[in-house]
């Protein structure tokens, strides 16, 4: 963030300080904790300070017109005024001069009957800057593919998507491709504005839940037979999962959190919530600068899980005196827990909320496991089994028209849905903070808690 408002200095200097602290590792003293503290320090305002280069070479070419080439990012869908709409990432500009830009954009034009995920594409147009989690946009563009994507990979969700669609009607089809894979761009408008007003776009995001929910289930199925086979098992997942969606903010985060919980898991070892959150948090920052400077869904991201992994528990051990909550009671706590975390950030951002989010997730989420399941049989169904799809398909068919009604029903409810709320930055920061005191404060309780337990078990054994 310092790159951002103060010109940085050279930090290569700081390499030289690796072996001392990597000597010092293992003594865990305050100059060793100095020493590393100024090494990512050092990385992290050099990585800063070269992305600021790159964003003073996206802003000279904005408002201006532009000729660029880059990778679709995603299958293209008709938005406003029958333009395709779609992503593009690793652009280069070829007019007025030859030069690569950072960042995303958002493309909207014509001139192509379709384009997928992959494809490499030209664009002709005035490009704008843009708010949200892409740098820029061009409308009204002139689109050219100078080349197709033939991987197997986008070949088989292609097809899968369509096998999908032939044994679901919509927009349960799509509404089935949102939980799997993220896709959402095929999702009707009406569907989806209903699931923002409930608070469940998170379902069909290309969020962590999905990968969440596909490695949990991997490794409690496959545990108890071979603690090996379900940590590659659960590798092999993620390295596909990772192929099929993409490389977004909300998907590394979950990709990098869930390999560091498995090779722990492993390993036989524990890491805290919060070190596990930081240093993903890092490692994601450090790769792409850009998120940590304001890509929202990267944000959200990590506030949600923020909630998950570390108020929930919190919540639940002093609500429920250390007893495994139930599933109902589980999905309950880190719902709100979640909602609790992101709140602040959506109503600086957006200006809206859903007051019914809480109901709506305890009565949508706790199924979107089978339901994902469901969905996966129904897609394999129509891929591979045309003329029996409708069978396979019908229990993901009712599953799935049940969450979409409930979503519908919620949705209207006078007031659900509240908008243009003013909240600053002051806000913000404050809500934050007591959040944070909150937490503080429920951890030290637990904590004594636990020793105070201890000491008693202790003095009963000794009796």
């Amino acid at each position: 963030m310092l790159a951002r408002v103060a010109s940085v200095p050279d930090m290569r200097l700081l390499w030289a300080l690796v072996p001392f602290a990597l000597f010092g590792l293992k003594r865990r003293n305050m100059l060793t904790v100095l020493l590393v503290a100024a090494l990512c320090f050092g990385l992290g305002a050099s990585r800063g300070g070269e992305y600021m280069h790159k964003l003073a070479i996206h802003r000279s070419f904005q408002y201006q017109k532009v000729v660029l080439v880059g990778r679709a990012t995603e299958d293209a869908v008709y938005g406003p005024r029958y333009q395709l709409e779609f992503s593009l990432v690793n652009a280069e500009v070829i007019s007025p001069q030859r030069m690569p830009l950072v960042g995303g954009l958002t493309i909207r034009g014509f001139g192509e009957a379709a384009v997928y995920r992959g494809d490499v594409v030209r664009v002709s147009g005035k490009l704008y800057p843009a708010r949200g989690n892409n740098l820029g946009s061009i409308s009204f563009a002139d689109l050219k593919v100078m080349a197709r994507d033939h991987s197997w990979i986008n070949a088989l969700r292609r097809r899968f998507a369509a096998g999908m669609q032939s044994a679901l009607p919509e927009p349960v089809a799509s509404f089935g491709l949102g939980l799997l894979i993220g896709q959402r761009n095929t999702l009707p408008a009406s569907t989806s504005d209903q699931l923002k007003h409930v608070g469940l776009t998170h379902i069909i995001a290309v969020s962590g839940y999905n990968l969440t929910v596909i490695v949990i289930a991997c490794r409690r199925l496959l545990a108890k037979r071979s603690k090996f086979q379900a940590t590659y098992s659960c590798l092999i997942l993620i390295g596909l999962f990772l192929l099929i969606t993409g490389s977004s903010p909300s998907i590394v985060r979950a990709a990098i959190i869930s390999l560091l919980s498995i090779g722990a898991w492993y390993s036989g070892h524990k890491i805290k919530p919060v070190a596990l959150l930081l240093l993903a948090a890092a490692v994601t920052a450090l790769a792409n600068p850009l998120y940590l400077w304001g890509n929202v869904s990267w944000y959200l991201s990590f506030l949600a899980f923020f909630g998950v992994l570390v108020l929930a528990p919190l919540v639940s051990r002093r609500l429920l005196s250390g007893r495994e909550p139930s599933v109902l009671a589980g999905v309950l706590i880190e719902s709100a827990c979640a909602g609790i975390a992101v709140l602040p950030y959506v109503l600086f951002v957006f200006g809206q909320t859903s007051l019914v989010s809480l109901p709506a997730n305890l009565l949508v989420v706790p199924l979107v496991p089978v339901a994902m399941m469901l969905s996966l049989l129904a897609g394999l169904g129509g891929l591979f089994a045309p003329a029996l799809a409708g069978w396979i398909a019908w229990p993901a068919k009712g599953l799935m028209t049940y969450m979409l009604d409930a979503a519908n029903l919620l949705g209207r409810v006078p007031h659900a849905f509240v908008e243009h709320v003013g909240f600053s930055a002051t806000a913000l920061i404050v809500s934050y903070a007591v959040l944070g005191f909150i937490c503080l404060i429920l951890w030290d309780k637990t904590r004594k808690k636990w020793y105070n337990n201890r000491e008693l078990a202790g003095g009963e054994k000794g009796a």
